[in-house]
């Protein structure tokens, strides 16, 4: 291969919080999704605490793309590198690295760096890469800075929790309502509108638009990834309401000997500069982490319900 067909980026950002943690934002591939805007979701299928090999869905100028990456963290150094061992076109090889330096009075800086080929070497492709991988380099910069310099505080931005329902019924019923999103404005009292494409089987873009329960309405749009066989359905809201920065949740069926539990599962980053705006003056992250703890649980402890009389009402007609 030769070097003019090789196209690299470089990407910097200097952080005001320790190199330990925005090496530890780095590394933590897995809640990538709820902290960096262009990820979706990753899945790690190995990982022996050095060498790691992770499934990756992420927006790409405009367009969701997967791919299976292998990597290897160096903590000592604070480097971590990267190679694509399954890309997806245009997209022929892809590699880089991440490094975190300490900086005058333990700042970091933090750089990415990408190589990358694509097939034929076509202009069009290349700049199309090249376009994605800085798009997304600098908001994923962006945003480990944002996070990093609000580390001591990050445990009250970040609320996580999940509810759950028992069924008396089949699997795959519950997960069928599940991933018939597109039915969900008929039959989910809170879903006004919903617009679905699924260009690429289990993968799912979408724009609603629900109502809560003061009667509020707001839209979001969201990326959903689905696993039938497992009976699992990954979700990253790509446009969320004010109150949140980023959101990320899960529906998960898991049959045992006596019936099936089905549960919803919510990650969130708060947005606190805008909760005075939504909730009133004095608010504060407390109140937001009850409204958003409410809202969301109602709305989806309402679809677990929904989905729990599908199953069993179509158990009893037969």
């Amino acid at each position: 291969m030769s070097d003019e067909h090789i196209h690299r980026t470089r990407h910097c950002v200097d952080v005001d919080a320790r190199p330990g943690v925005v090496y530890g934002l780095i590394a933590d591939a897995v809640r990538w999704p709820l902290f960096f805007p262009p990820n979706v979701h990753v899945e790690r299928l190995e990982f022996d605490g050095r060498a790691e090999r992770l499934r990756m869905w992420a927006r790409a100028n405009g367009e969701v793309r997967s791919w299976i990456s292998q990597r290897t963290q160096d903590p000592q150094e604070r480097r971590i590198t990267f190679r694509q061992t399954r890309p997806q076109a245009p997209v022929e090889t892809m590699d880089g690295t991440w490094t975190v330096e300490e900086r005058p009075g333990g700042t970091s800086r933090l750089t990415l760096l990408h190589t990358f080929t694509v097939a034929g070497d076509r202009p069009d492709d290349a700049a199309w890469v090249e376009r994605a991988c800085d798009t997304n380099s600098r908001a994923e910069l962006g945003n480990i800075k944002r996070l990093a310099e609000r580390w001591t505080r990050l445990d009250e931005l970040v609320l996580s929790f999940e509810d759950s329902v028992r069924v008396n019924g089949p699997a795959e019923l519950v997960y069928d309502f599940l991933y018939r999103v597109s039915d969900w404005p008929e039959l989910l009292p809170h879903v006004s509108r919903l617009d679905l494409a699924e260009d690429t089987p289990g993968v799912q873009v979408m724009t609603m638009d629900t109502v809560t329960g003061d009667g509020s309405a707001h839209t979001t749009e969201s990326v959903r990834v689905c696993f039938p066989h497992a009976g699992r359905i990954v979700y990253k809201q790509t446009a969320t309401p004010a109150l949140m920065e980023a959101h990320t949740g899960e529906w998960s069926v898991v049959p045992d000997a006596t019936g099936v539990t089905v549960l919803a599962q919510h990650s969130v980053v708060l947005r606190e500069e805008a909760i005075e705006a939504a909730l009133g003056p004095g608010a504060g992250l407390g109140s937001a982490r009850r409204y958003i703890r409410e809202a969301l649980g109602r709305n989806s402890t309402a679809t677990l319900h929904l989905a729990k009389a599908h199953a069993e009402s179509a158990i009893r007609v037969l």
